[in-house]
């Protein structure tokens, strides 16, 4: 099974925004991929706040199936898992989640706080053996992020040293909000309305499903 981490230690990083709306859209493509017609997509949170499972709760039923993981023993081996991290995550329950994963996003918001934190959060993701080894690839998204203010140009700043690759940001909208309402993805709803989004997800698109073809 491929999975996605989800990963950012500071509280309000966007983390179930990011890991909702991936599954989301991993339903849908395996939804209308004849390659993929034999697999599934979960979304396992390990948020003490469950979010990410309220929202599946609230999914509509006619929508592309996400089903809820509970624990590594339900994990079969093919399909899709995308894995909501919790607020603190570091040392050993770190790293022992990137011995699971192939792929790791780390959302981050621009504000001094939350710099602040994923900075050191970094330094700890690069010094993992998986990652050093190549186990477990690292990307950065910004989230809520709008362009030409002074938050991204602060974002852009903190981002220009760190050697890892970032992939886009995305921008501060109440199409995640609704979305989020209603059980659903940004890419279930009206095409017109986030037509902008779909831009900015591209990047993030194309990294994941980067080798799958």
């Amino acid at each position: 099974m491929k999975t996605i981490l989800i990963a950012n230690p500071k509280g309000g990083a966007g983390k179930t925004t990011l890991s909702t709306n991936l599954a989301g859209f991993l339903a849908r493509y395996v939804a209308n991929s004849r390659a993929s017609q034999d697999e599934e997509v979960f979304l396992w949170d390990l948020d003490r706040q469950k979010s990410a499972l309220h929202w599946l709760s609230q999914r509509p039923a006619h929508l592309p199936t996400i089903s809820r993981l509970d624990n590594a023993k339900e994990k079969s081996g093919k399909g899709w898992l995308v894995l909501d991290s919790p607020a603190g995550l570091h040392g050993e329950k770190l790293s022992d989640l990137l011995k699971r994963v192939e792929k790791v996003i780390v959302p981050i918001v621009p504000s001094s706080f939350d710099l602040a934190a994923t900075k050191l959060f970094l330094h700890e993701l690069a010094e993992e053996k998986a990652v050093r080894k190549g186990k477990a690839f690292v990307a950065i998204v910004g989230m809520r992020v709008d362009a030409r203010t002074r938050a991204a140009e602060k974002l852009d700043e903190f981002l220009a040293p760190i050697d890892l690759l970032v992939l886009t940001h995305l921008r501060d909208t109440q199409n995640y909000v609704t979305a989020a309402f209603e059980g659903k993805s940004i890419f279930e709803l009206a095409p017109s309305t986030v037509a902008q989004d779909m831009i900015q997800w591209q990047p993030i698109i194309d990294w994941v499903l980067r080798d799958q073809a």
